[in-house]
């Protein structure tokens, strides 16, 4: 027979289990951020531990009141999710706001099948599915109205006066709120997925049309825009750094390279700001959608995902791509210049765009991202758990990947110097960059008005054909750079259309 519990004993048990098996990393900013040698500090401590606890209980039990053994239900799937979101805390350094909640529902099975691994399954054993059986093992005994409106508004009453009793701390709370927000468990995940799908449902209102285009001329254009995943600029050597991550592409007469930063550290948001005109906030047509609808040959071939919707005729997955290719680069993102060249030659218009998508460079597995002969930095980390590898076994296997699309992006511009009949370039430009343990994060997806420079600092790589076009030396370069320049490249006449924009010289 279930013990039987008080509804309000049942809420204080349950948030403080919440306490103590979930909010360990928001505890640890806390004191890592806060001078606990001070009144204030030590009292602002005292706050949190208090107002963590009674704000807890005091949500579980309305929560249980009103939805009886559904509640039960609730509580344990918070368990568990608290459980797995706390594991990426710890293991990747992450905070869970409303970008990260889109990374976790923009991924699909082969990304986040990758990030299994034994730890995992201890959190959710020990730390979700272990604590949600103890919740079924007690009957809660329900108190009258009058007894729940009293309790709701004595504590209420309480919540209020611990607040004003920590003014003094408001501007500190406020200055580390999307921290904070991000680390407190349930309430990170459910606030930020509610954010999550306000968002996307404001998103996904049809997409604005721009103003026609024309093209102002005849001549056989290609523009290859090939679009980076989490690679950084500080590990490629063309950028200075000191190992040869680019062996390929410093040998190619006329090559450029900017110094950039992402506008976002996630891909979803880096590609809008890499397709789109400018940033407004609104849904207008990105560059492949406007560029088709105004009569230019569109190709895009992706091995990764997150881009907002394309329409055009010729997109081609992974799926897709896999299905008729033979070799070993069809595991890799070699697979992307299979074919391509025949693609251009049966094209039937001047103008060309290219969009190449890769994933080359996305952890955690990175030693899975490049074919063996590309292992050239050694040893390399084998571990979804990255803080489990030494650092320099986790920057070797990111390095590899780099090296693998110095290869890729080089023998693009070597196909496209053999289509003589064109004049060409090739644009590289990444999403966003990557932590690799520096402060103890990893991966990317920190919101980016506190992202690191890893996270931020990206290669924008570009090339063009013998005697195309001059590029600009001296401006200052971002994602939103790539529309214009495109249009200029190809000789799209636009009303939107800016020239200080586009990376070419007139």
């Amino acid at each position: 027979m279930p013990k039987q519990l008080k509804l309000k004993s049942y809420a204080l048990l349950a948030s403080l289990v919440n306490l103590v098996l979930y909010q360990y990393p928001f505890f640890k900013f806390v004191l890592s951020n806060n001078n606990l040698k001070s009144t204030s500090g030590i009292m602002l401590l005292i706050s949190l531990i208090v107002a963590s606890i009674i704000l807890n209980a005091f949500v579980f039990y309305i929560g249980l009141y009103l939805l009886r053994n559904v509640g039960k239900w609730l509580l344990a799937i918070f368990f568990n999710i608290s459980a797995i979101a706390v594991y990426f805390i710890n293991t990747y350094g992450i905070i869970i706001d409303r970008t990260m909640i889109g990374n976790v529902f923009n991924t699909n099975y082969e990304e986040s099948s990758s990030f299994f691994s034994f730890g995992l399954v201890l959190y959710v054993l020990f730390l979700g599915l272990l604590p949600s059986f103890f919740l079924f093992k007690f009957k809660i005994i329900r108190p009258k109205l009058k007894s729940f409106l009293i309790h709701t508004g004595v504590t209420l009453l309480f919540l209020g006066v611990l607040v004003f009793a920590n003014s003094t701390n408001w501007l500190w709370i406020d200055k580390n709120s999307k921290t904070l927000g991000g680390l407190v468990m349930p309430w990170s995940y459910v606030v930020n997925t509610s954010r999550y799908y306000s968002h996307i449902n404001k998103k996904n209102k049809k997409q604005i049309l721009l103003p026609d285009a024309t093209i102002k001329d005849d001549e056989k254009s290609i523009a290859v825009l090939v679009i980076g995943e989490s690679a950084r600029s500080e590990n490629f050597s063309l950028y200075g750094y000191d190992k040869n991550t680019n062996p390929l592409l410093s040998q190619i007469e006329g090559l450029k390279h900017f110094e950039t930063e992402s506008c976002a550290t996630y891909t979803t948001a880096g590609l809008q700001c890499i397709l789109e005109h400018k940033d407004t906030g609104k849904l207008y047509e990105i560059l492949p959608n406007y560029l088709f609808r105004n009569d230019v040959e569109v190709i895009w071939k992706t091995t990764n995902w997150g881009e907002p919707k394309v329409i055009i005729d010729n997109f081609q997955n992974k799926e897709m791509l896999r299905k008729n290719c033979e070799g070993p680069d069809c595991e890799y993102d070699g697979i992307l210049l299979k074919g391509l060249k025949d693609e251009i030659l049966a094209s039937k218009k001047n103008k060309i765009l290219v969009v190449l998508h890769t994933s080359t460079s996305h952890g955690p597995t990175y030693f899975e991202k490049y074919p063996k002969q590309f292992e050239k930095f050694t040893p390399v980390c084998k571990s979804v758990e990255l803080a489990n590898c030494t650092q320099e076994e986790l920057i070797n296997a990111y390095n590899n990947t780099i090296l693998y699309t110095d290869f890729i992006v080089a023998n693009l511009i070597d196909d496209l110097k053999q289509l003589k009949e064109y004049k060409s370039t090739m644009i590289f430009i990444s999403d966003h960059g990557e932590s690799l343990g520096e402060k103890g994060l990893y991966m990317h997806g920190i919101p980016a008005s506190l992202a690191p420079k890893e996270q931020l600092e990206i290669p924008f790589i570009v090339w063009t054909s013998d005697n195309s076009r001059n590029i600009k030396e001296n401006q200052g370069h971002s994602q939103h750079n790539i529309f214009h320049s495109v249009l200029d490249f190809l000789a799209i006449d636009s009303p939107i259309y800016e020239q200080d924009m586009s990376i070419f010289k007139n």
